[in-house]
């Protein structure tokens, strides 16, 4: 069975392309090669078994399964394409990400939900963890908004965690985002984000390698990975652990030439190590989006005002002589009560009345196990 009959020239095409990402065995890889030895799809499957296996393109159990093309499954797909907001796009395509397409192993067609033409945007990626510190999610979110004004669009792998943080800061300021699925695109992972999920496509697009009916696998996530780096001028990594999908997509991005930043922590945050250890590697530390926008250029002339900073509140309350001496023994690690009253002589009382002052006014914080840190705005007290 061949594509239908009545279907455009275009789809006509594109069902050929389809039936090659859906044949058992054919990978990007070979689909690449497949494509600089023999030509187009169409061409591809015109071409008989025997010459693909006699000039070593391909192996003999994936070149029998050229000869039985999933035309159904190719029609499902067309199917989706026609419906409003949904576009498939291959690696020819005018509309395809130009830096997408420099990297090793370009994906050879994009299912997308959206706007097609955000791929087109100037894009900084940020990732990290999957279960972010307090202070790692406002970071993210405060750099992804603050880079959506000066006219990035943001991309992320919407995860749980930081990716969420990234998409939302974005839209906050009602700039594109960009999420890049691990699954087909008739899924949302996780569930929980599917309102998310909608949210991004009145301003942005969804993004996926992968065809209708694919499952959230473990073995995809690594793929969609280049994809987020593939697409974007840098990355940036606001936390991650050592072993993580975050620093898959830095190595991918370093990999690609593309710009990694990374933004450090304490040496007491286990999630603060993967930071670290690209820093060491060399990625560019920063600690504002000014850090960012001085080594990509600014887009836009739009500077965030005194009042909506880049990344923590301003502070509210000037100090007395008591309150300026707890914040001075205050760092930025967690330090319990019983370590502040060494540090600073005052009783327990006392010192419970004046940190819970300096929280109010958002000159510390306490973190989950009850201990207190300083607000990094405050590095100048």
């Amino acid at each position: 069975m061949k594509p239908e009959k009545g279907i455009s020239a275009a789809e006509d095409e594109l069902a050929y392309w389809l039936a090659l990402l859906l044949t058992p065995g054919i990978g990007t890889r070979r689909f690449q090669t497949l494509l600089s030895h023999i030509g187009s799809p169409r061409e591809i499957f015109n071409t008989s078994p025997e010459q693909l296996i006699d000039k070593k393109i391909i192996p003999k159990n994936v070149a029998s399964q050229l000869a039985t093309p999933d035309w159904p499954q190719v029609e499902k797909q067309l199917y989706w394409q026609r419906q409003p907001g949904n576009h498939i796009i291959t690696c020819t395509d005018p509309l395809y990400p130009v830096l997408l397409k420099e990297i090793i192993d370009p994906p050879p067609l994009l299912f997308i939900q959206g706007d097609v033409a955000t791929l087109s945007r100037q894009q900084v990626a940020i990732v990290g963890s999957r279960n972010p510190s307090p202070d790692g999610a406002e970071n993210t979110f405060a750099f992804a908004r603050d880079l959506t004004r000066h006219g990035y669009a943001i991309t992320s792998g919407l995860a749980l965690g930081v990716d969420t943080a990234a998409h939302k800061g974005a839209l906050a300021s009602n700039g594109t985002t960009i999420a890049v699925m691990g699954t087909g695109p008739d899924h949302r992972y996780p569930k929980s984000n599917r309102m998310l999920a909608e949210k991004i496509l009145q301003n942005g697009s969804l993004v996926t390698e992968f065809p209708l009916g694919t499952p959230p696998l473990a073995e995809n996530f690594p793929r969609r990975n280049r994809i987020i780096s593939g697409m974007s001028l840098g990355v940036l990594v606001t936390e991650a652990a050592l072993r993580s999908g975050s620093l898959i997509t830095a190595r991918s991005a370093l990999e690609q030439g593309r710009e990694v930043f990374a933004i450090p922590g304490s040496i007491h945050n286990p999630l603060a190590r993967g930071s670290h250890s690209l820093l060491r590697e060399g990625a560019k530390l920063v600690e504002n989006t000014k850090d960012i926008i001085e080594e990509l250029g600014s887009l836009s002339s739009i500077i965030p005002s005194p009042e909506q900073p880049t990344t923590l509140p301003l502070f509210s309350k000037p100090l007395n002589h008591k309150e300026q001496k707890v914040l001075s023994r205050l760092g930025f690690d967690p330090s319990s009560i019983d370590t502040l009253v060494e540090r600073t002589e005052l009783t327990a009382e006392e010192l419970s009345a004046i940190l819970l002052i300096l929280e109010l006014h958002n000159y510390v914080k306490t973190t989950l196990g009850g201990h207190y840190v300083r607000n990094g705005m405050n590095a100048g007290n």
